[in-house]
Formats: C-alpha cells, structure tokens, sequence
C-alpha cells in the first residue's frame, strides 16, 4: 500500500475533530467524502444533459420509458406514477418532449380516449448518446481504483443501502 495523500476532506475533519471532541472522525470523513461524489456526479450529469440540450426531467421521461423495455411505452398514467407526478403536470412536460422528436402519444385503436407514450427512435438514440456519456466519465472517476477495490466498494455500499432502506 503506497503513501495516503491527504485530501479535502482530511482537511476539513482535523479542524472539526478539534471543535467538537464528541465527532467520529471517520464517520465524518465517510460522509463528507459521499457527499462530494454525489455533488461531483450531478454536476457531470448536468453538464452531459446540458451538452445534449435536455433538462434532468426530460432525461427522465426517456429514462423511464427505456427501463420499461420494448416497445418502450406505457400509459401516461402509469409514466406519472413512475416518476411521481401528477397526470396534469405529466402532461404538460410531455408536450415539449413530444415537439423535440423523442416520445410519440398515441391513441389506441379503437378507444380514442387511451393514450399511450412511445420512446421514439430520436428518442432512443438521445438516451443511448447520454447513457453513454454518463457512462464514460464514471469509469473515468472509478479508474482511480482496482477491479477489487471496485468490488468491495460496491459491496460495502450495498450493506449501507440495505441498512437505509430497512
């Protein structure tokens, strides 16, 4: 194991373990250090919505109807619930992403009051593009550690969510 180069976050503890004798100093250099690659990944996926000129809400819209797997679509009522909106609110997000190209709405044969939302193939290929940009520069930042390291990041990350989501 090579020398431990001292961070932002080394910084930071040393002073508040000196102002408040009853802080766990690793706990706070856990969680400070998870907040800075929670603000780091946001700010990489603005910046990679912002390049492809989609707002985060409007990713989500084709995020969700990707996840659902081909056909990629669904109902707008079952779309609002996914991404815990209201019908009206959906609705009227859905129309500029309808206008960009990206979903179609649809009625249903035979019963022109059922609506479905499609992913188009524009649709498809904007969330493919910024997948694979978020993608690239979360390999970037996980370059920084080994397969095995890697692993047991995500192990260890997992028995965290697990105790939060109990």
């Amino acid at each position: 194991m090579g020398e431990v180069v001292e961070d932002s976050v080394d910084r930071h503890v040393a002073v508040w373990v000196k102002e408040l004798a009853w802080m766990d100093p690793v706990k706070e250099a856990i969680f400070f250090r998870l907040a800075i690659l929670v603000r780091h990944a946001g700010r990489t996926r603005r910046d990679i919505l912002d390049s492809d000129g989609l707002k985060q809400w409007q990713y989500k819209v084709l995020l969700m109807l990707r996840r659902l797997g081909p056909p990629y679509e669904t109902s707008p009522s079952h779309l609002a619930e996914l991404l815990g909106l209201t019908r009206g609110a959906l609705s009227a997000r859905l129309a500029t992403v309808e206008e960009a190209g990206l979903i179609v709405r649809t009625q249903e044969t035979g019963d022109r009051r059922r609506v479905r939302v499609r992913l188009t193939d524009a649709g498809y290929a904007v969330f493919e593009q910024h997948a694979a940009a978020e993608e690239a520069g979360e390999i970037a930042l996980l370059a920084a550690l080994t397969p095995a390291e890697r692993r047991t990041l995500a192990d260890l990350l997992r028995k965290l969510v697990l105790a939060a989501e109990s």
